[in-house]
């Protein structure tokens, strides 16, 4: 019988595509493996096997499929279902989803860039295919899968390709913009003629006119631990062998020639394989023991527990705890976390207990270790623990028991941009109950949302007032910078008292950090004669100005431009800057405070991994004074002598037009607040303000979560906001103003014809063109007791009729489930 397979290919193309399998490839092929297919008229891809059966699609001719990629499946039963889910949910495809699961090494496509590797050496002949796409990389060393078909005249090119990636002579685009580290270690031993004593006596008298090579063979003897005796030697490096003794690849050469050594390639992974000493858990305070007995309680009867503690009470001790009740019942834990710099401050602490049977996965590797840890789940071997940011969610695991959202409250846990638009606190709760697992939120400033669930018993609720060993919440101090300007008293964007409090901290040798949610030097330049302003040619916003690479950036598409010498408006030369990013204030501090070591940490600062850990490695170790940072800052970093906390402007993030701004600032200040004063001694803060009096800023002097909750809650029933309604975002995008406009009322009026007032707009956003697209946005609320799997039907009803109108072919519609 033909057997026919169902796929999922890496496009948002909707519905899955039905492939024939050749006779060949029929004892081969499972589901969940990945295949080659070809796919339009010149295109393939890797695709995803979801199910194998005998049944020939009526609808079109089927093409076969071109190569299996693996032996078994690299996506088990669970994931799928997951995928589906998420697809489901976040109303996007299948094909999305993939995208965003895999890493880039497994899912190769026709566009993929493949670039030689500079460092390759061939340890074994290469076949000829293989030979031939090296000599045409050798002349251009850059090309896509495309261009290398056509030159090299061999068809189906994926799988020659997939073996030198292996073989790691060649590189994907995506790998280059980070350090790469080779897998395999070429390693030196004694041929099989130089095993006993006495050859290797006769082979030192012979060499005894070769002083180079002797010393070599000499110091291989001296490294490998060689008596002449049957037993395990220590293996040798090429490169060991070469820097002890101070040779030449050439002495060595001359050794292998001699047929006294012999080389041979031994793989050594990428995922650190050094034992590493493991030390017992930290005993529990009494506040955290009890917290610990209550989670445990919790989850005996609910899936999801809320752990309510003040920053700096010792959660991640708890978490610890947690994870070794898991592992020894045979379980696997995931840790997520909202933000990578975070990684790298708790991963020392959780090596300290777990040792290698803890992974981290985060998008700031190789894509190649990335791989690696995916290949390592689907085996035996698998970590116990695995560490990461939002995408670990898509890692195979096979004995899920627990999963920990650590900072549940942070907007980084929900992907903006491309879809799957996905949350990742709320798909780590379906992945969890999927597996019967259970999931611990923790977070000193709780979503509004997750509040409202632990307080209506649909969550356990824990809560950790106090900080470990006693420390004081840090004292917060207001000040009116508003009333400061007036009198002209402002240095810079400093206030009198902040600079003393800073100053006072440098002296006792302690540090200081401070927080201003906006990068670049200057959010804008402005002519003082005309008032014209630098605006970007693709997207509806202005320019910020970073004064280290002396240019203007957009934010949105990341253009950049030069900087003006003078308005284009008027020709007037006075060009100044308006408000202040992390740069300027780095400028400025250096300026009043030049002999401070000051550092700034944002998404200029960090694009690297090595970047994050430098940083926080430099703060954690004494050799920065000053912090200036952005968000980033705020998220949970444990720093010891940090006494004073400045946050700049308040403002900024409280006037944002959106229903959580003052939800976020509260956790953001709350955040920000609470890495001051930690071990010995009570942090300050000094909170700088246009608007003192705002119940908000009274609500965060005091710590006050429950006023904010409860001012929130009243005002979001009455405007119909989560936590009472759903909110779905509608966008619609399109070069041509006039066609959206047309589109956007349309689909707003049919969707008006069956959710009636749930319907709102379609009006501009903040930013209403961004890549030269403009934008229109719906939005539609949706009460929690209606079907969402209706709505989201009819959402996807609505948009085929909209995008079959002929005149409406090039327009994009996507959405936002559960908007942040």
């Amino acid at each position: 019988m033909k057997k026919y397979v169902d796929v999922i290919v890496p496009l948002p193309i909707a519905g899955q595509y039905t492939y024939s399998v050749p006779d060949e490839l029929t004892d081969k092929i499972k589901a969940g493996c990945r295949i080659v297919v070809p796919f339009g008229s010149k295109k393939y891809y890797t695709a995803i096997v979801t199910k194998v059966h005998q049944t020939a699609p009526e609808a079109y001719e089927t093409k076969d499929i071109m190569e299996v990629l693996d032996e078994s499946p690299v996506l088990l039963r669970r994931q799928y279902d997951f995928w589906q889910w998420l697809a489901d949910y976040y109303l996007c495809t299948l094909g999305d989803v993939y995208k965003a699961a895999l890493p880039s090494g497994m899912k190769l496509e026709s566009e993929t860039l493949v670039v030689l590797n500079p460092e390759f050496e061939a340890l074994q002949p290469l076949s000829e295919k293989e030979q031939r796409i090296l000599d045409l990389l050798g002349n251009d060393s850059e090309q896509c899968i495309t261009q290398l078909e056509k030159s090299s005249g061999i068809k189906n090119l994926l799988p020659v390709i997939k073996a030198l990636l292996e073989k790691e002579a060649i590189l994907v685009k995506e790998e280059l913009k980070r350090s790469y580290k080779p897998r395999v270690e070429t390693r030196v031993r004694l041929s099989a003629a130089m095993q006993t004593e006495e050859a290797v006596h006769r082979q030192f008298d012979a060499l005894a006119r070769a002083p180079k090579q002797l010393a070599l063979l000499m110091k291989y003897i001296e490294l490998s631990g060689w008596t002449g005796e049957k037993k395990e030697l220590k293996e040798v490096s090429r490169k060991a062998l070469l820097d002890s003794a101070g040779a030449t690849s050439a002495v060595l050469n001359g050794l292998i020639g001699k047929g006294v050594f012999e080389i041979y390639s031994f793989e050594i992974g990428r995922l650190s394989a050094e034992q590493v000493s493991v030390s017992p858990l930290n005993p529990l305070s009494s506040a955290q023991q009890q917290a610990y007995s209550e989670i445990l309680t919790h989850f005996h009867q609910k899936n999801v527990c809320l752990l309510h503690g003040v920053t700096a009470s010792g959660k991640t001790e708890i978490y610890i705890h947690l994870i070794q009740q898991a592992i020894q019942a045979g379980k696997q834990v995931l840790y997520l976390l909202p933000e990578i710099a975070l990684t790298t401050q708790i991963t020392e602490r959780l090596k300290r207990v777990f040792g290698n049977r803890l992974g981290i996965y985060h998008s700031k590797f190789p894509d190649a270790e990335r791989v690696e840890i995916w290949r390592k789940q689907l085996t035996d071997d698998d970590y116990d623990v695995i560490l990461g940011v939002r995408s670990s969610v898509f890692l195979p695991f096979r004995r899920l028991g627990l999963v920990i959202v650590d900072e549940e409250h942070e907007n980084t846990y929900k992907q903006q941009d491309p879809a799957p638009r996905y949350h990742a606190r709320n798909a780590a709760i379906v992945l969890a109950s999927m597996f019967g697992a259970k999931t611990l939120l923790g977070t000193a400033t709780p979503c509004i949302e997750t509040y409202y669930n632990a307080v209506h018993g649909k969550y356990g609720w824990v809560q950790l007032t106090e900080r470990h060993q006693n420390v004081l919440l840090p004292h917060i101090e207001v000040v009116d910078i508003k009333e400061l300007a007036r009198k002209k008293r402002m240095t810079a964007q400093f206030s009198p008292l902040l600079l003393q409090k800073i100053r006072e901290a440098l002296e006792q040798k302690e540090q200081v950090i401070l927080f201003q949610n906006r990068r670049g030097f200057a959010p804008m330049i402005e002519c003082r004669t005309c008032g014209w302003i630098p605006k970007c040619k693709n997207c509806d916003v202005s320019l910020t100005y970073h004064k280290g690479l002396n240019q203007l950036t957009c934010h949105y598409c990341g253009y950049t431009y030069e900087v003006p010498k003078s308005c284009p408006a008027c020709g007037g030369v006075e060009l100044i800057n308006r408000g202040f990013g992390t740069e300027k204030i780095e400028d400025d501090i250096k300026l009043i405070f030049p002999d401070a070591r000051v550092a700034r940490m944002d998404l200029d600062t960090t694009r690297t991994r090595t970047a994050y850990e430098r940083i926080i490695a430099d703060f954690e170790d004494g050799k920065t004074d000053i912090l200036i940072g952005t968000q980033m800052v705020s998220k949970g970093l444990d720093f010891d002598r940090v006494s004073v906390v400045g946050i700049l402007n308040a403002d900024s993030m409280m006037n944002y037009p959106d229903f959580r701004s003052y939800e976020r600032a509260f956790q953001l200040m709350a955040q920000v607040a609470g890495r001051a004063g930690r071990k010995n001694k009570q942090g300050l803060v000094v909170l700088q303000t246009k608007s003192p009096d705002l119940p908000l800023i009274a609500q965060v002097v005091s710590n006050d979560y429950g006023g904010l909750f409860q001012s929130q809650i009243e005002e979001r029933n009455l405007f119909k906001y989560p936590p009472f309604y759903r909110l779905i975002y509608v966008y619609l995008k399109h070069r041509k103003e006039e066609v959206l406009d047309q589109a956007a009322d349309l689909m707003a009026g049919y969707l008006r014809n069956g959710l009636g007032s749930r319907v709102l707009g379609p009006d501009r956003p903040p930013v209403s063109r961004i890549q030269t697209l403009f934008i229109k946005k719906i939005v539609v609320k949706i009460e929690q007791q209606a079907s969402m799997s209706k709505v989201r039907e009819y959402l996807q009803q609505v948009q085929r009729a909209i995008v079959e109108d002929e005149r409406f072919r090039s327009l994009l519609v996507y959405y936002d489930v559960d908007p942040m």
